[in-house]
């Protein structure tokens, strides 16, 4: 199954609300009480990179889980370069917040590189330890047998009392 960088999914909502809506992305949502008595207002462009980051711990915990194929890796890399491209040339991605999201792609492309290798690694320190021959044993000497011992007896356990027989004719006791 080859999968696609969940990156993908805000790239195309940004480009859906810059192009098709004419939205700004310092547009307030909503104004929050805090506690120290001060109000604090998130923006559009807040949200979206709120999400643009959850997406990125979820590419994150499905490379940890599946890796990412060669192809993933590739459509990774199209997306940080085409995001880092819109980002120079076209005037309605020119803002912090497109610049945010091109380093969030950025993030993840290196982490999936890096989570690679490191599988790639592991894969061949495994694989040398089971292809690995076990070295020959040769002996120059002849194996020495060792007679069995006994086991000592424990001093907890109670020791067996010997057997005392009796002579049924004579009845005299040992």
């Amino acid at each position: 199954m080859i999968g696609f960088p969940l990156l993908i999914v805000p790239f195309a909502i940004y480009n859906m609300i810059a192009f098709i809506t004419p939205m700004d992305w310092g547009t307030k949502l909503y104004t929050f009480r805090l506690m120290s008595g001060l109000d604090w207002s998130p923006t559009l462009g807040d949200a979206f990179l709120v999400f643009s980051l959850l997406l990125l711990l979820f590419e994150f915990a499905k490379s940890a889980k599946h890796g990412k194929s060669f192809i993933e890796h590739f459509l990774s890399l199209l997306l940080a370069g085409g995001a880092g491209a819109e980002f120079v040339m076209v005037d309605k991605a020119g803002n912090s917040t497109f610049v945010l999201f091109v380093a969030i792609c950025v993030v993840d492309l290196f982490a999936g590189f890096a989570a690679a290798l490191r599988r790639a690694r592991r894969k061949v320190v495994v694989e040398q330890a089971v292809v690995a021959p076990a070295p020959a044993v040769v002996r120059t000497e002849p194996a020495r047998v060792e007679p069995l011992t006994r086991p000592e007896p424990s001093p907890f356990t109670p020791r067996a009392e010997p057997e005392v027989k009796v002579d049924p004719v004579h009845k005299i006791e040992p």
